[in-house]
Order: C-alpha cells, then structure tokens, then sequence
C-alpha cells in the first residue's frame, strides 16, 4: 500500500471518516481508501469476478478498519456484480465517465494552476476512453480500442513477453525506426511542423524488406504505435470539444516509455499534455471524490 503523491482535499468534517473506492478493471483492481485525513492506494491483478468474499478481502490486503468504514464506492466494468450492500456498508455505483472525468480533474488541478478550466480526461486502460469534464458534467465523446491491451497482445505475439516492466525496458534501449519509416524515410525531409525523424507508417520498414530487427526496436515500435494514436486521439478530441487542458490517467503511462512518446506528440503539436503522478489511480480516485461529493449533496 501507498500513499498518493498528490492528495485532493475533501470537506472539513470528514477527517475522521473512512471512504474507499475500487476501480474493477480488465486488467487491474485499483484501490483507493481515505482514512485519517490521507489518501492511500494499491493495485492487484484482476481475475476473479467481484464479490462480497473478494472485496472484504482486497481493503482487509490494504489495512482497512473495516467496522470504521463509512461508504464504498466502486467502478469500473466489472462491479455491477456486486449487491447494493456487503454487511453494514451500502455499495454506491460511480458510472466509470464520472469517475475518469472526476479523477482527471482532481490531477489536473494538481498538476496546473487551471483552476477549473473544462478538462480533456484520457483514460488510457486496456482500451482509451475520452472524457470531456466541464464542472460537473462529464460526457464521453471518444475512444479507441488502442490501449494497454493492444501493447500487451502484440507484445505476447512479436516479443513473447506481457510483463510491461520487461516490455518498458527493452523499449527504453530501442529505435522505433528499425521497424518504423520515418518521414524522412518517405518524403526525403519534414511535412510542416513534422521533423523528418517522426513517424511516417508504424512498422513499415518491415513492410517493405525481410529485416532482421532486435526485440528492443520491436518494443520502442510498439509503445510509439500505441502512444502516438492515444496522443492524437487526444489531440483531435480536445480541438473539437475546443478545450486547451489535456491530463491522461492510467496505468499504461506508469511506464516511462510510453510517457516519452506521449510527451514528443505534445511537443509536435504544441499541445500540452498533463501526465500526473499517481495517473494509473485516477478513475478510483474519481469514484471516491465523485461518490463522496453525490452523499454530501444528499444529505445537505
């Protein structure tokens, strides 16, 4: 268990109060619990189907004074198995485009002095969902089937590996060009803005020529195909929702180069693009604050 780098504030009155949220995704369980006036968090593989047993289990994992537990909010595509309450605590659903909407605000305005500028949230899981967060609405406007799940299948196929740690470092060492065509490659030069060692056509150089290419530059080619089409994705969505604030969240960038090639398309397009610590925790986050936010108003 850990603690967030960036801590959002909640009301006065709730220091001695327990909250939890779990994010119930393809990929991973995501914790968050608010105890004792401090945010903490934890992460473990998803598998089994959600239940009461389970869900006793992951917060006890975490330390949890279960009596002390005030609400539990969950999210994410596997929690609608859970009843509406699990003993003396009542189970509150958080639609997953409140909470990614929710949590990208909160890093957001963490990371930046926008205050509560409107806010692109890119959540980028085994698939990319695009959330725009203006106040309190959230709307889903985009997405991709391109994500972490995209990075890991071919990574079982071309690298033989789904270990992301391994995947993130072979890619750290590698030349996306050795599979990829640059523009240069094509046009002899840059298009526009584009610098001529961008990428031209993902993997094309094998297109073209039986090459032999090491495991590193199958890896770098990898994470610059996924990171450049969530970085676009991005782009395009923010500039038809006509927002200026883009912050991505998501375990997919706890890897550091899948951030680089996120950070190069920001750089290209002169876009910004906000990659907060603690991003992978972001849609719990979003649940818990969301949720929290939903019983206050309730209660007046």
């Amino acid at each position: 268990m850990g603690s967030l780098l960036f801590s959002p504030s909640l009301p006065e009155g709730l220091a001695s109060s327990v909250y939890a949220a779990i994010d119930f995704g393809i990929s991973n369980v995501d914790v968050i619990v608010y105890a004792e006036g401090e945010f903490h968090c934890w992460i473990r593989p998803a598998g089994e189907r959600p239940g009461p047993e389970l869900v006793q289990a992951i917060l006890a994992e975490g330390g949890v004074d279960l009596s002390s537990l005030r609400s539990l909010y969950v999210t994410g595509g596997q929690h609608r198995a859970l009843p509406p309450r699990i003993g003396d605590w009542q189970v509150i659903d958080v639609s997953e485009v409140d909470a990614i909407g929710r949590g990208g605000q909160a890093l957001a305005r963490l990371a930046s002095d926008d205050g509560d500028e409107p806010t692109l949230v890119v959540s980028a899981g085994s698939g990319t969902a695009v959330i725009a967060a203006r106040g309190d609405r959230y709307a889903h406007v985009t997405g991709s089937g391109v994500g972490g799940g995209t990075l890991l299948g071919l990574s079982r196929l071309l690298l033989h590996t789904v270990d992301h740690h391994e995947i993130d470092a072979l890619a750290q060492k590698g030349d996306p060009n050795g599979p990829d065509l640059s523009i240069g490659d094509v046009v002899m030069g840059p298009i526009g803005r584009l610098p001529p060692d961008v990428t031209a056509v993902n993997f094309g150089r094998l297109a073209r020529h039986q090459l032999a290419v090491s495991r590193e530059d199958i890896a770098a080619a990898l994470v610059t195909l996924v990171g450049q089409v969530i970085g676009i994705v991005a782009i395009n969505a923010a500039n038809a929702q006509q927002m200026n604030r883009i912050v991505v969240i998501g375990h997919l960038f706890d890897m550091a180069s899948m951030r680089g090639v996120l950070e190069q398309v920001g750089e290209i397009y002169s876009t910004p693009i906000i990659l907060p610590p603690d991003a992978g925790f972001g849609t719990a986050l979003g649940a818990l604050l969301h949720g929290v936010a939903g019983s206050l108003d309730e209660t007046g």
